[in-house]
């Protein structure tokens, strides 16, 4: 069964880095603040995930002075983009194998047991 499992990308998988990609791949780019409200976490906490994804290579920070203050924009990269793609399709293949499952699972422990 494992064979059928799907592999998905663990830089993406987490909840809060699920939606700041999907966020981020629907617009060229995005405000800080606007992302972080979106996903519902603490500066600190999307700082940390932003991290993550900048040393993955997904997201680029682009800092910039506007009013005297320094705004960051985050983007998607192309490497980010394409990581998102697949692990969507890896959860759309995950949903497929649960519906067409039809309870070969079940079957499949119940004939190991009685090996």
């Amino acid at each position: 069964m494992s064979a059928l499992v799907p592999k998905f990308d663990p830089v993406i998988h987490a909840p809060a880095r699920l939606q700041i990609a999907a966020l981020l791949c629907a617009v060229t780019n995005a405000e800080f603040a606007t992302v972080r409200d979106a996903v519902g976490v603490s500066d600190s906490v999307m700082s940390k995930h932003l991290k993550l994804m900048e040393e993955a290579g997904y997201v680029r920070l682009i800092k910039a002075s506007l009013d005297g203050r320094v705004r960051t924009r985050l983007a998607m990269t192309g490497k980010g983009r394409t990581a998102f793609a697949a692990h969507i399709q890896a959860l759309q293949a995950l949903v497929s194998v649960a519906e067409n499952a039809g309870g070969a699972a079940d079957l499949d422990l119940a004939e190991e047991a009685a090996e």
